[in-house]
């Protein structure tokens, strides 16, 4: 069995559609919510069969939209192996007061759903000044922000402004950002990405689907995990199954993980698997 992990990008979806009514962002549910899709329950016997010791679970947008109840739910009970990631619709004007709620409901990570397979192009900018009330509450429970923001220029740009104007908030960029790397190494082409890592307050979410650009061009696994260790530190990047959005089973998603890290060195593995999650939700310390 390989070393234990702690996951901080798992899915769950309930059965009960009454209680947990489908609401998805945008008005389209994801393909994997309805045909892959793993219950609470499911997700935990999942985790001990891959040795993934606690986890972050991130609601689901698309299947739940702004609704968090599910996870919050769920985590009663649960809070020394689980904490939650939940999203708030940051356009309304009751968003400082709705990350409040969530947050005493024991959820301690924020998300900002800005696209993703059901919504192609980004329904907002992260770095609207209209929104600086819900950043500055972040901040003020110590809380991190998660975004699936792409690492394009206009991407690229709203992320540093919210990184030079929250530098108290850590903020995880899902999927790694999937910046342009088909050129292959040194990465050249990802070199305004790779630019941000002069911002401490940065943090890159190491998924199977953010490695997904590997198999395109020059690009290759082992390089580009060496680049990242290598730019933004082990202790800036953390490891998430994307589990069930991405298929397999969790103990094969767990597996393929260790063998695309098995070239690191064992304390920056340890950081990846394990010591940054903590860093960023101490929860799971």
């Amino acid at each position: 069995m390989n070393e234990p992990v702690i996951d901080i990008h798992p899915h769950i979806v309930s059965h009960d559609t009454d209680r947990y009514p489908i609401t998805p962002i945008g008005g389209t549910r994801s393909d994997w919510s309805k045909e892959r899709s793993v219950t609470f329950g499911e997700l935990v016997s999942a985790m001990d069969d891959a040795n993934v010791i606690k986890a972050a679970i991130v609601h689901s947008s698309t299947t739940y939209g702004f609704n968090n109840d599910l996870v919050a739910d769920v985590l009663e009970g649960q809070k020394s192996r689980f904490t939650g990631v939940f999203s708030v619709n940051i356009t309304q004007p009751d968003a400082p007061e709705r990350i409040r709620h969530w947050h005493s409901r024991g959820m301690t990570g924020m998300r900002i759903y800005v696209r993703g397979t059901t919504i192609k192009e980004a329904w907002l900018a992260i770095d609207d000044p209209a929104f600086a009330p819900s950043w500055k509450t972040v901040a003020d429970l110590g809380m991190s922000m998660c975004v699936n923001v792409l690492a394009k220029p206009v991407g690229i740009q709203q992320i540093r402004n919210c990184l030079e104007a929250y530098p108290s908030v850590p903020l995880i960029v899902d999927h790694l950002g999937r910046p342009p790397i088909e050129d292959g190494p040194p990465y050249e082409l990802a070199k305004p990405w790779f630019e941000l890592a002069k911002y401490k307050n940065l943090y890159l979410k190491l998924t199977p689907s953010g490695l997904e650009a590997v198999h395109q061009g020059k690009a290759d696994k082992k390089s580009y995990i060496s680049k990242l260790v290598e730019v933004f530190g082990a202790d800036h990047i953390a490891w998430g199954s994307n589990f069930p959005s991405s298929p397999g089973s969790l103990r094969d998603i767990v597996a393929e993980a260790h063998t695309d890290l098995a070239h690191l060195k064992t304390e920056d593995r340890d950081w990846i698997f394990r010591k940054t999650a903590q860093k960023l939700y101490p929860s799971l310390a």
